[in-house]
């Protein structure tokens, strides 16, 4: 430790420059990481003292966020019947807590955050790297009402016990005709 003390100041300003350089390019992942919890980002503080292995800890919690997995879905807007088509394609990489077992049940509960919303859920299936599930859900209502909500996604396991896991979401501004593919990264449930 001396001896890193001892060589020139201008390495030691190196250190904290290159620290913010990493720091910079996942900026939205370490914004997310704080806002988690008071706890989490008041010890990886504490560890400043400690030079450069503060901004390795911060790579490798902003790196386990991302690790939530990715779900797989597609839209499409009817405007002849005024119906919107949700299809829930699949997970990838989807991760769980140890708690929930080894390969839970898991499924997809959508919400479209209407004044009065609307539910569906997929049916549970065995969790494992990449869940298909293949599901359309099909609801009557006005295109202006959808484009201004929200289509929410919560990842929930049924077995051992019912848990949400992750969730994802998608705003609905650019509905239409054309089915729309979209890859949503998940993250851990809001409290």
């Amino acid at each position: 430790v001396s001896d890193l003390r001892a060589s020139a100041l201008p390495g030691s300003l190196d250190v904290s420059r290159s620290m913010f350089d990493l720091r910079s390019p996942p900026h939205r992942f370490m914004k997310r990481y704080d806002s988690v919890s008071s706890v989490p980002s008041s010890t990886s503080s504490r560890k400043d003292s400690q030079g450069s292995n503060r901004s390795l800890d911060t790579i490798t919690l902003s790196g386990d966020e991302r690790d939530f997995g990715r779900l797989n879905v597609k839209l499409c807007y009817v405007s002849s019947v005024e119906q919107i088509w949700i299809t829930v394609l699949h997970c990838k990489d989807l991760s769980w807590p140890p708690s929930c077992g080894e390969n839970p049940r898991i499924c997809v509960k959508g919400i479209l955050t209407l004044p009065k919303p609307v539910h569906f859920k997929s049916s549970a299936k065995e969790g494992c790297n990449d869940i298909e599930f293949m599901e359309t859900f099909v609801f009557a209502i006005k295109l202006q009402s959808l484009q201004a909500v929200k289509l929410v996604f919560k990842i929930q396991t049924q077995t051992p016990r019912k848990k949400t896991i992750g969730e994802c979401s998608l705003a609905l501004r650019e509905l239409s005709s054309q089915e729309s593919n979209h890859w949503l990264d998940i993250s851990p449930p809001s409290k």
